[in-house]
């Protein structure tokens, strides 16, 4: 049977023709695998579980994962940087398992790690401290507490900032870095990664201390969606693309 790969879908009200493509992908695709991993960013923001009483995609979505789950499918979430706040109630009402991140698994005798990775890209230094900040249980907890309301206007505010920052970046920064990447694949004993956040897909195959190794990047569904399988008579990992209405 087949385990799916996504991540980086972005899912939001201002973007109807990706929330589409991603029920088609649930219906057609997702139908008889064994495992959908969704390695982060599955929103383009989650402001807490009470976003389920506030916003009907995240109803919607949570409910179309449970279908998918109830056919068969196991259905694992990781955390990505822009719904890092997902957390028990969402899970329980989606019927997925959170991982954290990183995360190995073991597919027709391949080890893989899987990661969202943003903690690859360690040249770009200010978005690494924010990443800390917002990932301490502390700073969650104080955010939490706060109004729905009072987290909409915070989110905005962070993401306005988010935008001018990145485009004073070079590329360069906000791609993964070669040290980390190997230095993460010599600690978990050179086995395949996969990993999103960058919107870069490719396959990479690269030496590391003797040792050949495939790093794969999964797409963003922008315009269109995409995601990366295993199975099949020769068990290898595949890329794929799912077409769709383009963007209005």
């Amino acid at each position: 049977m087949t385990t799916l790969f996504i991540s980086d879908l972005h899912l939001c009200a201002e973007r109807p023709h990706i929330n589409a493509l991603f029920t088609r992908f649930l219906d057609e695709v997702a139908r008889d695998a064994k495992a959908l991993y969704i390695l982060g960013d599955l929103f383009e923001y989650w402001l807490g579980d009470d976003q389920l009483d506030h916003d009907p995609l995240a109803r919607a979505v949570a409910s179309q994962l449970a279908n998918t789950a109830g056919r068969g499918t196991l259905v694992y979430f990781m955390h990505g940087n822009r719904d890092f706040l997902i957390g028990e109630r969402f899970a329980k009402e989606a019927c997925l398992t959170l991982l954290p991140d990183p995360w190995s698994i073991v597919l027709d005798d391949q080890r893989i790690l899987l990661m969202h990775g943003d903690t690859l890209c360690t040249d770009d230094v200010a978005y690494q401290q924010f990443r800390a900040q917002v990932r301490a249980p502390l700073w969650q907890t104080n955010i939490l507490g706060k109004s729905y309301t009072e987290r909409s206007q915070l989110a905005r505010t962070i993401r306005s900032r988010s935008d001018v920052e990145k485009s004073m970046k070079a590329d360069a920064i906000m791609d993964v870095n070669a040290a980390a990447v190997a230095a993460t694949l010599e600690n978990y004993g050179y086995p395949v990664m996969i990993h999103g956040h960058t919107h870069r897909p490719a396959k990479h195959e690269l030496s590391v201390n003797g040792h050949q190794c495939t790093r794969w990047v999964l797409p963003d569904w922008h315009d269109h969606g995409g995601y990366l399988s295993t199975g099949g008579p020769d068990h290898v990992l595949s890329a794929h693309s799912i077409q769709g209405v383009a963007a209005p």
